[in-house]
């Protein structure tokens, strides 16, 4: 096994982990990132990115992280494959083990796991992810716009979602496994009184359907038997994320869901020296431009760390 020292080691890769590279490169600490097991993150599994700031155009989403990370490596990251299998935070410098084979000693660690968007784990769905079915209505629903959409999910971020999405869509039928809502009564209120939004009650998905262009339909089971199809051309996962923090639970504060908690504004975690950015620490947003922002904080906070601990 072999060992290696750095300065500053970030660990995952997407918009906060390639930010926090270009920040902390610039800032001349020497950042070391390891890309994860999904080099890029979640922008990778979207096709055409309209929100992110500079790209008049729209963006491929694999294109955006490409760019990101070839930013990155100009300005001097040292960015390479590999994934952490664990890590000892006890005391600086901190341990990462990479790939069961690499140990990393860091004088500082930035966190940039990112978090996964739970899915129904049908075959279909993963067929067509990117060609229709989606987990971010705020990203993907400009594509619906006067068309016909499903939303899977009960709570108050289905209801969010599906609500989004109905000023945008013709229609948006609402998959709910139960005969009530879990969201809150006011979230529920709105859905109700939005014209254009239709609650399947007692329903699972059994199956999406679709053909080379991409999502067509929806099969459906009632609770009574019942099988059944709508014609949608999108379809929203809206029942939950899980960001990915278990490897360093044992040592960072987190919140009942598993999100590591960050001190105020800053990315500061409970242990000195460790700080996390984006969707692995932010359970609201979960947004590129948000997660590049922290990325940013993060290497900012990394560098002032440095300078007051030598």
């Amino acid at each position: 096994m072999s060992k290696e020292q750095v300065k500053c080691l970030i660990i995952g890769s997407g918009p906060a982990g390639y930010t926090a590279a270009i920040y902390a490169s610039r800032a001349g600490i020497g950042p070391v990132l390891f890309e994860g097991l999904q080099p890029g993150g979640q922008l990778t599994t979207t096709t055409t990115v309209e929100n992110f700031p500079g790209y008049p155009q729209g963006v491929d989403g694999t294109q955006m992280m490409a760019d990101l990370r070839e930013q990155a490596v100009r300005l001097g990251a040292d960015v390479r494959p590999g994934y952490a299998t664990s890590a000892d935070l006890s005391k600086r410098p901190f341990k990462v083990m990479i790939d069961n084979d690499k140990e990393i000693e860091a004088e500082t660690l930035i966190i940039a796991t990112g978090a996964a968007a739970r899915y129904l784990g049908l075959p279909s769905e993963n067929k067509f992810r990117g060609m229709g079915v989606s987990a971010c209505a705020t990203c993907d629903g400009f594509f619906y716009r006067r068309k016909d959409v499903a939303v899977v999910g009960g709570g108050d971020t289905a209801c969010e979602e599906a609500l989004y999405l109905s000023t945008l869509c013709r229609q948006v039928y609402m998959i709910v496994r139960r005969n009530v809502f879990r969201a809150s009564k006011a979230m529920q209120e709105k859905v109700f009184a939005a014209p254009n939004i239709e609650i399947l009650w007692e329903c699972n998905t059994q199956e999406v359907l679709g053909d080379d262009s991409g999502v067509t339909g929806v099969r459906l089971l009632r609770k009574d038997g019942t099988v059944f199809e709508k014609s949608i051309d999108g379809f929203f996962l809206a029942i939950g994320h899980h960001p990915n923090s278990d490897l360093f639970k044992e040592w960072v504060a987190t919140d009942e869901n598993g999100y590591i908690i960050t001190e105020g504004k800053s990315s500061r975690t409970s242990v000195p020296g460790v700080f996390a950015a984006g969707d692995v620490q932010d359970p609201t947003y979960r947004q590129a431009v948000n997660a590049a922002a922290s990325g940013c904080r993060a290497a900012l906070d990394a560098e002032k760390f440095l300078i007051e601990n030598k």
